[in-house]
């Protein structure tokens, strides 16, 4: 029987982790291919919006590699879990400054704001709990 080098998920789990990592490798790498779409989205109340953008981003990153790997899938999702919770702050100065920190950049309708704080941050917290309870 011949394996093939090229890893092809199985299953309704294994499609949902490839694809987990798969986002927070990218979101992670788009940290730095743009990171001025990110500076804004730091309260002002923080210090240094360079420095966290870049930390925000090798943490996706290395998020994403400890989820891809079977020994590390566990940390990495529990690693995904405070992430998300530490980027609520965001989502509300998001929601507090209308929904539009930049006219020329981001800038959505407020319940657009409130639906990324209520549903959709919610959902990804769902997600990775749930390759944190059953890491496969």
């Amino acid at each position: 029987m011949r394996r093939s080098i090229i890893y092809i998920p199985q299953g309704w789990h294994e499609w949902s982790l490839a694809l987990q990592v798969i986002f927070y490798a990218a979101a992670g790498l788009n940290h730095f291919r743009m990171p001025g779409f990110y500076y804004p989205l730091v309260p002002d109340y923080l210090p240094n919006p360079m420095l966290i953008n870049a930390a925000s981003g090798v943490a996706e990153l290395l998020l994403a590699v400890l989820l891809a790997l079977p020994a590390t899938r566990r940390i990495g999702a529990m690693g995904i879990l405070v992430m998300l919770i530490a980027f609520i702050p965001s989502h509300v100065w998001f929601i507090q400054q209308g929904g539009c920190l930049d006219p020329q950049g981001l800038c959505v309708p407020l319940w657009v704001a409130w639906l990324r704080l209520l549903v959709v941050h919610p959902l990804l917290l769902a997600w990775a709990g749930w390759h944190f309870r059953r890491p496969g």
